[in-house]
């Protein structure tokens, strides 16, 4: 059944004919495209395959990840995951598709939020984020021979109000020091501590794979 609308009336369709059944769409958007993901990022690799593609992983010869300090917080994460494409120094073929990503935390004041270096790091950031909603913005570079197109995804993240024992519970048995902003959503600390999400829950966890499906529909 199909919701129509503007999603009030629920109708039946006419039964579905054997050959879109039998289609796969994610495989002939991409008009034999090879995907390489630019990222070593286990998250990533996993959202990536959730498109049902295939792809294969390079990393970029540089892990630069600076930007000019004047730069409006909301375009720093794109920045960042161009710098990572352009990074990419090999050419690629005209057949080839490479997607960068950078994931990024700002706190209630819009201060970026990186990965802590340690327990007490990640305690004052969880610290920072405990009863109040941050912001969570995903740049996607797509590149491929001739053209370049780049976007932001933003989803806003509410914590109930933490305890001290449930911030050092999540630190000392998840050690969430590779996580920008000291947390992932996917584990305890998402399930028992975060209240509400205003946006897409896969850009949180690091790809908003819905937008990257988009557009690489759109690709020419």
């Amino acid at each position: 059944m199909v919701l129509s609308d503007r999603c009030h009336i629920w109708i039946v369709p006419p039964i579905m004919p054997d050959s879109v059944r039998a289609s796969k769409p994610h495989k002939k958007m991409l008009k034999n495209r090879k995907i390489i993901l630019g990222s070593a990022s286990p998250r990533r690799k996993e959202l990536l395959s959730l498109l049902g593609l295939e792809f294969t992983v390079e990393l970029p010869s540089d892990n630069d990840e600076t930007y000019p300090t004047d730069t409006p917080y909301a375009e720093i994460p794109r920045v960042i995951s161009l710098k990572k494409s352009h990074a990419f120094t090999r050419p690629l073929e005209k057949d080839e598709v490479l997607i960068t990503a950078d994931t990024m935390v700002f706190g209630p004041g819009k201060y970026p939020l990186g990965k802590p270096k340690d327990a007490d790091d990640a305690f004052k950031m969880l610290v920072a984020l405990s009863g109040c909603t941050h912001e969570v913005i995903t740049g996607v570079t797509l590149r491929t021979s001739k053209a370049i197109h780049t976007f932001t995804t933003s989803t806003e993240v509410t914590f109930k109000e933490l305890s001290e024992e449930e911030i050092y519970y999540y630190i000392e048995n998840y050690h969430p020091f590779d996580k920008a902003g000291g947390y992932a959503i996917q584990e305890w600390i998402g399930a028992v501590g975060i209240t509400s999400i205003q946006g897409s829950y896969f850009n949180v966890v690091g790809l908003p794979v819905q937008r990257v499906y988009e557009a690489l529909k759109k690709l020419d």
